[in-house]
């Protein structure tokens, strides 16, 4: 019975030990797989975390690289903005010294004029000095007045016979123009009218591109700007990409890239293929297209005119001006106008139409050339027509049509007059709103600062001033002086466009009642 007690026990102490044993080595294999499962987990989370701080850094490095390309942008942007504000700046000063030289030859005129004319107001009033004194001595012996009442009486009386001398004398010239005005009409409008020539330039430096959504913001600019760089490569257009919703920006002062770079991009964005090679293609594609427009253009202008045997490089320039404009008027649009008014002013003054025609048209070529070469548009124009073997008339007409040199033929003449009315006619270029209300206003206060005005109106976008007087202090004599004086400070004191009308109305009403 022992032996049994002690081989049952012998026999559980073995089992135990092996079920100890693999329980142990069971808890130990667990413990393993654990130990794998956390390293595996650890080891994504630290290819996670390395591959996110790659992102990040990347984004912020193109983001920098973006700012310090719109920096450089900005930069040249503005150091192109002062280049053009210092040559008009420097143009300017040059057309203010000849204009200051020819001031002085007036004056050193003037003063001799006036040297003799004081010699001759001297004995004048010599004479007047003794007149007065003479009728000071009768007044005082006849109507027994004063000394004080005799001066006052006398100096109304002269004063009244003043006014009405120079109503007279103005009159009387007038009616000697009048008579004379059909012998004289052509010298003496394109002389006065010359005068008034002037010369202003605006540019627009920028075209907006509607785009379908912000997204496709991200698909110009590509992967690292790759795709926005290659597009300004191939146009010369900058392009800005900013916060404004629906629309990307297309800069240069370069109107015909501006125009290519324009219709590029928005071919891009309707096609959606957007890389440097599509780029590159689209580009090319839109610039064939548009020196082709342009040279159509350029000889529909000439069919227009009827005018033949245009240098077939004159002819790509003209279609360039459509892309060219000056306060808002069209470049080319305004050579047409100043061409068929040429040609219209010829044909009243008995001269060649075609010419004249031809001249008109051709004044401002060289605005399609002025960034490309050195001088004033008139200058580099008729550089540019004499290379073309155009006519000496025309050589002249297009480099004097801004006074920059004599006319030399009544062609000359008749193209600054033609440019003058193309410039200053009614809505023929922009004005803003508070310098045309305050223009108006001084016109009214011109005409209504002088005595005997009850009311004045300026009217026809101020080409007109309409002036009402007290009938019964100002007669027809002094209305005549009231109108002339007028006319004669708006001259002094305002600059404007063409000329003001002073139109002066006096009239007399009568009002009775039957009852």
């Amino acid at each position: 019975m022992l032996q049994y007690l002690l081989l049952g026990a012998g026999i559980g102490l073995a089992v135990g030990l092996v079920g100890a044993f693999v329980y142990l080595r069971f808890v130990a294999q667990v413990g393993l797989r654990e130990r794998d499962s956390l390293l595996k987990s650890a080891t994504a989370e630290a290819d996670r975390l390395r591959k996110q701080a790659e992102l990040e850094a990347k984004d912020e490095v193109f983001r920098s690289r973006e700012k310090f390309e719109k920096e450089v942008q900005e930069l040249r942007r503005e150091m192109r903005e002062s280049e053009r504000r210092l040559v008009k700046r420097e143009e300017s000063l040059d057309r203010r010294v000849e204009m200051l030289t020819r001031k002085e030859k007036f004056l050193e005129t003037t003063e001799k004029k006036l040297g003799l004319r004081q010699n001759s107001l001297r004995e004048k009033a010599d004479e007047l000095e003794k007149m007065i004194q003479e009728e000071m001595k009768t007044l005082h012996n006849l109507a027994s007045l004063s000394k004080e009442e005799a001066t006052r009486t006398l100096l109304q009386r002269l004063e009244k016979e003043v006014v009405e001398d120079e109503s007279r004398l103005i009159q009387k010239i007038v009616e000697r123009a009048k008579e004379t005005a059909d012998q004289e009409s052509a010298n003496i409008i394109a002389l006065a009218l010359q005068r008034c020539a002037a010369d202003h330039t605006a540019e627009h430096v920028v075209a907006a591109v509607d785009i379908p959504n912000d997204e496709m913001k991200g698909r110009i600019i590509g992967r690292e700007g790759r795709n926005i760089r290659a597009f300004e490569k191939a146009t010369g257009i900058d392009v800005i990409v900013d916060d404004t919703p629906g629309v990307v920006i297309v800069s240069g002062f370069d109107s015909i890239r501006r125009e290519m770079a324009k219709v590029s991009m928005e071919r891009l964005i309707a096609d959606g293929r957007i890389h440097p090679a599509r780029i590159e293609e689209v580009v090319a594609q839109v610039r064939r297209e548009l020196e082709d427009s342009i040279r159509e253009e350029g000889k529909r202008v000439c069919l227009e005119l009827e005018l033949q045997g245009i240098h077939a490089r004159e002819v790509n320039l003209l279609g360039r001006l459509k892309y060219r404009s000056s306060l808002g008027q069209n470049a080319l649009r305004h050579s047409v106008e100043v061409a068929q008014l040429a040609g219209l002013m010829a044909g009243e003054l008995k001269c060649d139409v075609t010419l004249a025609k031809r001249c008109g048209l051709l004044h401002d070529i060289g605005k399609a050339l002025d960034h490309e070469m050195e001088g004033s548009h008139a200058q580099v124009g008729a550089d540019f027509a004499r290379r073309c073997d155009e006519k000496k008339e025309v050589v002249n007409a297009i480099a004097a049509h801004h006074g920059e040199v004599p006319p030399e033929s009544i062609y000359a003449v008749i193209v600054q007059v033609a440019n003058t009315i193309s410039n200053s006619r009614l809505g023929g270029r922009r004005e803003s709103l508070e310098k045309y209300i305050k223009r108006m206003e001084r016109l009214e206060q011109i005409a209504a600062s002088y005595l005997g005005v009850e009311q004045a109106y300026a009217i026809q976008a101020g080409r007109e001033v309409r002036v009402i007087v007290d009938a019964s202090t100002v007669n027809d004599k002094i209305s005549l002086k009231i109108a002339r004086d007028i006319a004669k400070k708006i001259e002094e004191e305002m600059t404007y466009p063409g000329e003001v009308k002073v139109t002066l109305i006096r009239e007399t009403r009568v009002l009775e009642y039957a009852t």
